[in-house]
């Protein structure tokens, strides 16, 4: 299928989606007060459509005709309340909904939810991750369509955003900072991320500009919130990737809760896709549960745990890949010899007390612990030849390989160790009123971090090693190291949003300060951070905002280490300064809701730490070596573009470069002189100046069983160069990144329909059956390079590719 019929396919489905007829349902959802609600849920039991209300409690949903449903009303804070429905073709009807206040403890998220659109997050529906087509797996899959990221690794759950790297994301669950393991390089390696998306209830996630509650990080927040079930629940999935158990449930008395999950994955089936052959046999594995108890009415304690063990073996044997341009194709034929053993196991335990102290005062306290134990051990050897293809089109060897243009050997030793344990005491407070909304936290935290690092590459080209010494066997890179860093950290934080309504208009200010204190290097920070966002009363639903602030990322290990593995006991925080102005807009087109947002946002860069990329692993120069920039416009566009299901589209507009100290130098110009370059500013590794993304469901007009899931993902060219040289070097360019992943499935059960006693899906409340096309276009997306040398000392980057196209079968059940 070419992209022209596929594109084609995409519209014809939206434009006969959009002239099917439905029916619909209206109304109010109010408190028992009277009091209108907004934000609450409005969904069909078993079928992935929805709304919410406004800040009037008024809801809109477009329902197909003929088909029995049960319509939910669902907020954190009161009891769920069902209503069933049969309408007839056109037919319209009112249904009002009176929510009761639920007994259990309101989270702190139903007093954010009023201020979630004054400031920089945006709010998620996790549901999508269990629709959604991903090779991973991976929650982030949603993350990376957003505007503002980026990702050029499907098998990996890590992102960029607005010009940052990896490492300077936040994530947070049921505000716990989650670490991940550190000496992971590839995607490969990498397994799962520790979000379990069937234990999610609520998502935050904000591109920049974030509030001062949030840590010390220089890009974005990622807040997630588990589950606290009212009910028992179950529910499975299984595929040629792996599978998932889950189970939730409570007592008779709702004190209390538990919800619990098992995951196994490997991506054997995917990775034997790539353009390396071999014995790939990676094996993850996870376990995680979030308990709670109510002690009293007012106070809870909570637990959340997980164990997380991970092995990755590669036995690699060849690999076959064609490169160069129409004048010069080239082939490279590798063998290999050796194999490569990782593993990588985390543990993460967590106990917080809650304590309700009145109607508007909430306190809470966190211990937390965290350790990792890891081990990437390899010893590969790769012997390659570079072979001039014959290109002559009336040749009968047309496509083989006609002359040998070099040959070597690549020899791959590693014994890389490290233990982490970090363990942190927390407190946070929360106190809100009719007008203000006060947020603090205290928090100390130690961290015990070990490594032993034996790392290096011998490089034999033509018969020589590289670099090539008449005295010594040299290598290409060496690292030896062993390094303990024990130290703490100590941070605090106080932020108030105080709002003012006038003339049917709503002002709101956030203003915060954030500090931090290091004792490894003796270093205290103040941040300062402000919000302000406006609602004119004006008769389309905009709200603009501002946000300004300072953000400091204080190193945590992979930072401080140097090219050769040993730690800068001067490291300094990496520094910026953020400016974000943003405007969003609530309107509906074809009677249906949508909301458009747009970001217009710089930041200013200071004492960063330069970087090079290797798939995954983060190359850092160990030192406060570089300023910079990054600016740019994110725009999204989400609502129904099919009626009753979410979808959106993203386009990010960027640029970023930094200025390396002491970068200049002499260079040879074209009459053969030598002259000095000021080098100035150059490209950062994640300057990628355009990324589109796109999530898109639908369904066969009244068949909504049938559905249609598509993940688009576009990002323009990044900047590459040769391992172990200057910067200002890189000035190659990869392709852009391409991908489609496509999911079509069919509802085996719905939620209305009834089974007698003793069938096969009696207790079933819905499953689904998918069937998901991984990378459809089977384009060969670039995520390294490998670097070999012919006869004439010419060095070549050929394109390491990310996985091919591939079917995945899916099934899901819920009890």
């Amino acid at each position: 299928m070419n992209k022209t019929l596929f594109l084609f396919l995409i519209l014809l489905l939206v434009t006969l989606s959009s002239f099917s007829q439905s029916s619909s349902i209206f109304g109010v959802v109010n408190d028992q007060n009277g009091k209108p609600l907004e934000l609450v849920n409005v969904a069909l039991k078993g079928f992935p459509l929805g709304t919410s209300t406004n800040e009037k409690g008024e809801y809109l949903l477009n329902i197909e005709p003929n088909i029995k449903y049960v319509v939910s009303f669902t907020t954190l804070g009161y009891h769920e309340y069902y209503e069933s429905v049969l309408l007839k073709n056109g037919q319209k009807k009112q249904i009002n909904a009176t929510l009761k206040e639920s007994s259990e403890q309101i989270d702190e998220v139903d007093i954010e939810d009023k201020y979630v659109r004054k400031t920089s997050l945006i709010r998620l529906d996790p549901k999508i991750m269990s629709v959604i087509p991903e090779a991973s797996g991976n929650f982030e899959a949603v993350i990376k369509t957003l505007p503002g990221v980026s990702s050029n690794n499907e098998l990996s759950s890590q992102y960029n955003v607005r010009g940052g790297n990896f490492d300077e994301n936040l994530v947070y669950v049921n505000g716990i900072q989650i670490y991940r393991p550190l000496l992971i390089r590839s995607g490969q390696q990498e397994g799962m991320s520790f979000i379990n998306s069937e234990m999610v209830s609520s998502v935050l996630f904000s591109a920049g500009g974030f509030d001062a509650k949030y840590g010390d990080k220089l890009s974005s927040v990622l807040d997630i919130r588990y589950k606290k079930p009212t009910e028992f629940a179950a529910s499975f999935s299984a595929s040629l990737l792996g599978g998932s158990l889950t189970v939730q449930g409570d007592s008779k008395d709702h004190r209390f809760t538990h919800i619990s999950g098992v995951r196994y994955k490997s991506t054997k089936y995917v990775l034997n896709s790539l353009e390396t052959e071999g014995d790939y046999e990676p094996k993850f594995f996870d376990f995680q549960t979030y308990l709670s108890y109510d002690i009293t009415d007012k106070l809870e304690i909570g637990f959340l745990g997980n164990v997380a063990q991970n092995s990755y073996k590669f036995i690699p044997q060849n690999r076959k890949t064609k490169f160069g341009t129409i004048n010069e194709a080239l082939e490279l034929n590798m063998y290999f010899d050796g194999q490569e053993v990782d593993a990588f196991d985390t543990y993460m335990g967590a106990i917080s007390f809650d304590l309700k102290a009145s109607e508007n005062l909430s306190l809470k306290l966190i211990g937390s612990a965290f350790s990792t134990n890891e081990s990437e051990t390899f010893d590969i050897q790769s012997q390659y030849w570079i072979n001039e293809v014959d290109k002559d089109l009336g040749s009968e060897t047309l496509g083989d390989s006609i002359a040998n243009l070099g040959v070597g050997t690549y020899l791959r030793h590693a014994r890389n160790y490290l233990y982490a344990n970090v363990y942190a005491l927390e407190h946070q407070g929360m106190y809100s009123n009719d007008h203000n909304f006060l947020q603090w936290g205290v928090k100390a935290q130690q961290e015990i971090i070990e490594d032993d690092l034996t790392e290096w590459k011998m490089v034999d080209s033509s018969g020589y090693t590289l670099p090539n010494s008449d005295e010594e066997i040299q290598m290409a890179y060496s690292i030896k190291a062993k390094n303990k860093i024990e130290s703490f950290r100590y941070q605090a934080f106080a932020q108030n949003t105080y709002s003012i309504d006038f003339d049917s208009s709503e002002l709101s200010f956030t203003g915060g300060i954030r500090c931090a204190y290091w004792d490894f290097n003796d270093e205290f920070t103040l941040s300062p951070r402000g919000n302000i966002a406006y609602k004119p009363n004006w008769e389309n639903d905009f709200l603009f905002r501002f946000s300004a602030g300072f953000y400091y990322q204080p190193s945590f290990y992979k930072e401080m280490r140097d090219f050769d593995g040993n730690i800068n006991a001067n490291i300094k925080s990496q520094k910026s300064l953020h400016y974000v102005l943003g405007a969003d807009y609530n309107f509906k087109a074809w009677n249906r809701p949508f909301k458009m947002v747009a970001e217009l946002y710089y930041k200013q860069l200071k004492d960063i730490i330069s970087y090079s990329v290797d798939n995954v692993r983060i190359l850092y120069s160990g030192v406060n070596d570089a300023d910079g920039y990054a600016a740019g416009l994110d725009m999204k566009v989400n609502g129904e573009f099919v009626k009753g299901v979410d979808s959106w589209f993203s386009l990010s507009v960027m640029k970023t470069e930094e200025d390396i100290r002491n970068d200049d130098h002499f260079e040879t110009n074209d009459k053969g002189e030598q002259v000095w370059v000021e080098q100035g500013y150059i490209r950062r590794p994640a300057d990628q100046r355009v990324n589109v993304g796109m999530f898109f469901q639908d369904y066969f007009p009244n068949r909504p069983d049938y559905k249609m899931h598509l993940q688009i993902n576009y990002g323009s060219k990044l900047a590459f160069g040769a391992p172990q040289t200057p910067r200002w070097t890189h000035t190659g360019e990869m392709k852009s990144y391409q991908r489609v992943d496509i999911g079509f499935s069919k509802m085996l059960k719905r939620a209305d329909k009834e089974y007698h006693k003793g069938q096969i899906l009696y207790r079933v409340k819905d499953a689904w059956l998918s069937l998901e096309v991984f990378n459809l276009l089977d384009r060969n997306n670039t995520i390294s390079h490998e670097w070999v040398t012919d006869y004439q000392g010419r060095q070549y980057g050929v394109e390491n590719s990310m996985t091919g196209r591939r079917l995945n079968v899916k099934l899901s059940a819920k009890f």
